[in-house]
């Protein structure tokens, strides 16, 4: 499953959709079906210029980012923090050695805060290897060192090191929670992330305090054109687009109660 979805996933994603419409294209006009080609050319137009020159992305992206907002605040007596993983560059760790995030460097940074001024909480890290050939540590394992580097007990830190995905992270978690007689955490991922992560514990009698980071968006953006930043457009895209796919599948497959949690 968890390969097939990725498989899925590079030929759904925006960019790669267009060009399998263009070679579709390419084909149907070869073959003598102009209708058929202008069709399928004119929709791969489309999404390009939808995908690189508008705020499409961003606007998609802004809505999940806004459905779940941060609390005021934590309770003092916080007992457990929950981090999703997805934030460290484990291939280029391996390489390189050191400690090296991507852009949602914002899960465990915010992680540390908290971890420090909750001294007592407990630190859950979910995150294993996701990469197709399985042959790196996950978050798990280089969010030991970080930790540790800012002065983070070894002792306050679990670590689930075996899930690839967001379901995995949450049902590995749950075994966890409930091998340590942990409850009521502090959940940690990014903002778009965010429902459909809530989404999988409720599902599964988790009870979590939603506590999102890692914004990409203002929360004020309009659906309008956009020719200043089309990498960054497509980006945003592709982000808003996989999360939101994910929302659907996880539904439809009965892993979570509501399309959209909030």
């Amino acid at each position: 499953m968890f390969l097939a979805s990725k498989l899925l996933w590079l030929l759904a994603q925006p960019l790669s959709l267009i060009f399998i419409l263009l070679i579709a294209s390419y084909i149907a006009g070869g073959a003598g079906f102009k209708r058929l080609f202008g069709f399928l050319s004119g929709l791969a137009a489309t999404l390009f210029f939808f995908t690189l020159f508008t705020s499409t992305g961003g606007v998609l992206l802004q809505g999940l980012e806004n459905r779940i907002a941060r609390p005021a605040s934590l309770p003092a007596d916080l007992s457990c923090i929950i981090i999703l993983g997805g934030a460290f560059e484990n291939e280029v760790i391996a390489a390189r050695g050191g400690i090296e995030f991507n852009q949602a460097a914002d899960r465990f940074v915010e992680g540390l805060r908290l971890a420090q001024s909750h001294p007592a909480a407990r630190i859950l890290v979910s995150g294993g290897d996701g990469s197709f050939s399985g042959r790196y540590e996950g978050d798990a394992h280089a969010a030991e060192t970080f930790f540790s580097t800012f002065g983070i007990a070894p002792e306050r830190l679990i670590r689930e090191d075996r899930s690839r995905t967001t379901f995995e992270n949450a049902t590995n978690t749950k075994e966890l929670l409930e091998a340590n007689g942990l409850s009521d955490c502090a959940l940690i991922t990014s903002a778009f992330h965010m429902p459909r992560s809530v989404g999988l514990f409720r599902k599964l009698g988790i009870a979590v305090t939603p506590w999102p980071v890692d914004y990409r968006t203002s929360g004020r953006l309009s659906l309008s054109p956009d020719f200043s930043q089309p990498s960054l457009n497509a980006q945003l895209t592709t982000t808003a687009m996989r999360e939101w796919t994910g929302l659907i599948a996880y539904y439809l497959s009965g892993r979570t109660h509501v399309l959209f949690p909030q």
